[in-house]
């Protein structure tokens, strides 16, 4: 399973959803908005809608959303 999260220095929810990731026991890349070209646009880019918040985050290269988001992806 490949997971992305697009996140920012200084995020709660961004570091919620990491330590989220990291319970469930998996491994992720993360990308940091404002480094190696990322940025919101690109974000936008990648989920194919418009985005407003961060941490993104994309499963198996499908966006999922949130920290909210992965939260609901998580339950049955």
């Amino acid at each position: 399973m490949k997971v992305e999260i697009f996140s920012k220095d200084g995020c709660p929810y961004c570091v919620k959803a990491k330590n989220l990731l990291t319970i469930k026991g998996l491994s992720y890349t993360e990308h940091t908005v404002g480094q190696n070209g990322i940025d919101k646009q690109f974000i936008q880019e990648k989920a194919g809608k418009p985005i407003h918040t961060v941490p993104q985050i994309f499963i198996d290269e499908t966006h999922v959303g949130g920290f909210t988001d992965l939260e609901k992806w998580f339950k049955p």
